[in-house]
Formats: C-alpha cells, sequence, structure tokens
C-alpha cells in the first residue's frame, strides 16, 4: 500500500462503489445472477438506523479500491463475539498491493480491542489463489464444518410450518428486534 491509501470504514457516499465490486465478486464466483442488492439496500444496511453490517474499504487515491463487509457472531462455547468475514475483495488491478492483508489485519485489530474470540470466513472450494492467501497468513479451514443454506421455496416452506408469532409451547415469542438484541 502506498502512502495514498489507507483502509477505513466505508461512508455513505462509498456504496455505489462497493455494489460495483460485490458484482464484480460474483462474477468471479461465477454467479453474477446471485448478486440482486441495490444501492438502497446496501446504504440501509450498512448506514440505516440500527446497522448490523458494517465494512471497510481499502482506499487507493480517492478509489475503492477493496472491501471487507462483515457483521458479528456469537460463539456460545467461547462465549464472545466473533466477526464473520462475508465478503473480502480486492479489483484485479489492485491486487499484490497489500490490500486484502490490510483489511483483514484491521478486522483482526478490531477483534483484538474488542475482546472478540475469532474471525472467520468461508471461501469457495475452487478458489485457490484465495486460499493459499488465507493460508499464508496462518488461516486454517475448518474442515469438519458444512455450510447448509435455506433460500427460496425451501425457506418460505420452513416458514410456513412456524407457528405465527408464537413458541410450541404457548410463550410468545420476541422477534430480535422488540427483544433489543443485535
Amino acid at each position: 500500500m502506498g502512502a495514498l491509501s489507507q483502509i477505513r470504514p466505508a461512508r455513505p457516499e462509498d456504496v455505489p462503489a462497493i455494489l460495483a465490486l460485490i458484482r464484480e465478486l460474483a462474477e468471479y464466483a461465477k454467479a453474477p445472477e446471485e448478486a440482486r442488492a441495490t444501492e438502497e439496500q446496501l446504504h440501509a444496511a450498512l448506514f440505516g438506523p440500527r446497522p448490523a453490517v458494517f465494512c471497510h474499504v481499502a482506499d487507493h487515491a480517492g478509489t475503492v479500491a477493496g472491501y471487507a463487509l462483515w457483521f458479528l457472531s456469537f460463539s456460545t462455547w467461547l462465549g464472545r463475539h466473533g466477526i464473520y468475514l462475508e465478503d473480502l475483495y480486492v479489483t484485479p488491478e489492485h491486487r499484490g498491493r497489500g490490500y486484502g492483508k490490510a483489511l483483514l489485519a484491521e478486522l483482526a485489530r478490531i477483534c483484538a480491542e474488542r475482546g472478540y474470540g475469532r474471525l472467520e470466513w468461508s471461501v469457495l472450494d475452487w478458489n485457490e489463489p484465495a486460499i493459499n492467501f488465507y493460508r499464508g497468513l496462518g488461516a486454517v479451514p475448518m474442515g469438519e464444518e458444512t455450510t447448509y443454506r435455506l433460500t427460496g421455496e425451501a425457506l418460505r416452506s420452513l416458514a410456513g410450518q412456524a407457528h405465527a408469532g408464537s413458541h410450541p409451547n404457548g410463550g410468545a415469542l420476541a422477534r430480535p428486534e422488540q427483544a433489543g438484541t443485535c
């Protein structure tokens, strides 16, 4: 990283550039049709009244050269929060300059400063450059776990099986925003 470069929290005016990089990442991941987020959605998630998603950018002379989008996780085993890194992306023309490492180092600093227990993320099995990069930082794959996902009809079907607004034993369930969590 040069003298005109910095890692900083994203600002509202960065949203269009971040969204463009999200779409580049989706292309790289061979799933461009999956990147359906809008500027309005991203702005609301990052800068709304109660943001639960955060973003740091690699600023190269006023250009967003990369980003790390993350949120808090919680380990019941450690009894502490952690950071889950949803996306880490650096534009091809800015790779090899230390931006990816600097973004991860900033998240590691936040973890250490706030007493968080871990920094974790997923990587596509075929993304050897990323895997080698992460291993070079000392990250280890968590091979004993498999990520599962519900989307679309499967998600709607399971949601339809829930007891609307109540616990199966009759007690009311509070929604996270009502319970004061997040």
